[in-house]
């Protein structure tokens, strides 16, 4: 990880000062790193040490941060990881470019690998994520999404990059079609229990653990799992309270929103969701070369279920 920082660090140079000075505010924020984490590791498990993936490591962190510099303006949040969001500090405008650098920085480091299977899963995943943020975007403020719905959106939104992280270890590693496919469904698994765990912390964290506003998907508007959940175990009155708050988009009921979420068990439904995830994350992990980096995988996704931030 100390070589894809250095990556990372060279790679945000620019002759505009402003893009540099934004990237790096948002990079250097305290992110988990969590996808260059799982290249490294799935690369380690398959026995490539190449230097590549230092480079490709970056290629899907300057991704993510892309994501999340957009996503902060179409969400209008100003706090993450604890502080206040790129856009709140620099402005709209700047986020949204800077966030267009990164990608086409992205695009040139991953034509340095040289690649056109990298290319491939790249390019598709870049294209997947887009159309997950437009397919929450139609959703904000339905109530009526069930938890099928909730998953097309996580597994293009977020999972898709996990899952594209871990096919990378695969192809640079030269490994095969079986390994892949299980390094992929591992990275689909582990992305999927990550951000609904996360959607669990949303109502059972508070702001500081969690680095950001609760309240804000329900202000928002998104049905995400605990509400999903809530409504289907919950009375009809409750069902009823929690419809009107997607809809509108009221925080002003926040409070008893996050009391039935918790009276009704839906938090444990949704745990139990994220632990199917990660349960399926290890089976494929296990189907993969005994070693360390193997290991690491499995106890990744173990301790995904005890996440507090």
């Amino acid at each position: 990880m100390l070589e894809v920082d250095k990556v990372i660090a060279r790679r945000l140079d620019s002759g505009v000062p402003l893009v540099g000075e934004v990237a790096r505010y948002i990079i250097s924020a305290g992110g988990k790193r969590l996808r260059p984490v799982l290249l490294l590791l799935t690369c380690g498990a398959l026995g490539y040490q190449g230097s590549q993936r230092f480079n490709l490591a970056a290629v899907v962190e300057f991704i993510h941060t892309a994501t999340l510099l957009h996503d902060d303006v179409v969400d209008e949040s100003t706090l993450r990881r604890g502080r206040s969001t790129a856009n709140e500090a620099f402005g709209n405008p700047a986020s949204v470019l800077v966030g267009d650098f990164l990608y086409s920085r992205a695009f040139q480091m991953m034509v340095e690998a040289d690649n056109m299977r990298v290319m491939q899963i790249l390019a598709e995943a870049t294209n997947i994520i887009a159309e997950g943020e437009v397919l929450q975007l139609m959703n904000m403020h339905d109530a009526s999404l069930d938890e099928a719905d909730y998953l097309r959106v996580i597994r293009s939104k977020t999972a898709k990059l996990f899952e594209a992280s871990a096919r990378l270890g695969a192809i640079l590693s030269a490994s095969g079609p079986a390994f892949e496919a299980a390094c992929a469904i591992y990275g689909q698994a582990l992305g999927t229990a990550f951000q609904v765990v996360d959607d669990v912390l949303d109502y059972a964290g508070t702001a500081a653990e969690m680095g950001k506003n609760l309240g804000d998907d329900l202000r928002e508007g998104k049905a995400t799992l605990p509400l999903i959940m809530a409504m289907q175990l919950g009375t009809t009155s409750q069902r009823d309270l929690i419809r009107e708050a997607i809809e509108t988009g009221a925080v002003t009921q926040l409070s008893l929103v996050v009391n039935i979420v918790r009276q009704t068990g839906a938090l444990d439904a949704t745990h139990d969701a994220a632990a199917q995830e990660a349960q399926r994350a290890i089976a494929a992990a296990r189907t993969l070369p005994d070693n360390r980096f193997t290991e690491g995988l499995i106890q990744l996704a173990s301790q995904l279920l005890e996440r507090r931030h």
